[in-house]
């Protein structure tokens, strides 16, 4: 995608569990002349629609095939087991995969763990989603392993969970075609790493303040170093200017320790 007039819009793909509100929210305030266009997509789906263009970006699970996509990660899940509200689990806070190697864990193909191995005892088949899964954990078939914001996506009155502490975790990432990175790309990782309007990337200025600190100075901070250095500059101005003695004096004084002679 380019920014042209033709194109006016972001394209942002996002997966089953990811809340990207937050990120729409700001990008509408800073950029409300780009219409930001969520698109939905599986797992699976994610990386096909950054491939072939349909998406700008997109928040995935990791692992990103960083031969073709760039990615910052974002954070990382508490993995949580899914069981009935009157399962013997819930009478602790937390539990491990050693808790759960009795039990039928059902383990859909899309699965987002990337598990060596699951834990527990296989169920008779995998049925092909989450939500699948979960309808069979409230059929009391077995229990379901994954990350939070799944568990939370899929909530259901008879249902609870726990988190489980030394299972695998599952990160989500903003990825984008490396070759594909626009402005607009730009933009958007300004805002989800928490830039000021002032310090983002790409178009989030607009274009009367972009020339109005240009006259005035950008504004920025000086980096510590750089401050110090300035002090340090303004008082042997200060010094110099005195005239007499003194300003030779300051001319010719150094900082350190003596060198010791030979």
């Amino acid at each position: 995608m380019t920014d042209s007039p033709d194109s006016p819009s972001f394209r942002l793909a996002y997966v089953p569990g990811v809340t990207p509100a937050k990120w729409v929210r700001i990008w509408n305030e800073r950029l409300p002349d780009v219409p930001l266009q969520l698109l939905q997509v599986s797992v699976a789906e994610a990386f096909d629609a950054l491939r072939d263009g349909s998406a700008d970006a997109g928040l995935v699970r990791l692992p990103v095939d960083r031969t073709v996509f760039s990615a910052i990660p974002l954070y990382t899940e508490t993995t949580v087991v899914v069981v009935p509200k009157d399962h013997v689990v819930t009478a602790a806070e937390e539990v491990t995969l050693a808790d759960l190697a009795d039990e039928v864990v059902i383990h859909p193909l899309d699965d987002v763990i990337g598990w060596d191995r699951p834990p527990g005892e296989p169920a008779f088949e995998r049925p092909a989603t989450t939500e699948d899964a979960v309808e069979l954990v409230a059929a009391n078939i077995g229990v379901l392993v994954v990350p939070q914001s799944l568990a939370r996506l899929h909530h259901r009155r008879d249902l609870t969970y726990r988190p489980v502490t030394d299972a695998p975790e599952s990160g989500v990432a903003l990825s984008w075609r490396e070759d594909a990175t626009t402005d607009m790309v730009e933009d958007f990782i300004g805002i989800v790493r928490g830039r000021t309007v002032n310090s983002s990337r790409g178009r989030t200025q607009p274009e009367p303040e972009r020339k109005q600190r240009s006259e005035k100075g950008d504004g920025r901070k000086p980096a510590a170093g750089a401050r110090k250095g300035a002090a340090r500059g303004s008082s042997g101005a200060a010094k110099g200017s005195r005239g007499g003695s003194g300003g030779s004096k300051g001319a010719g004084a150094r900082r350190g320790k003596p060198k010791r002679r030979g």
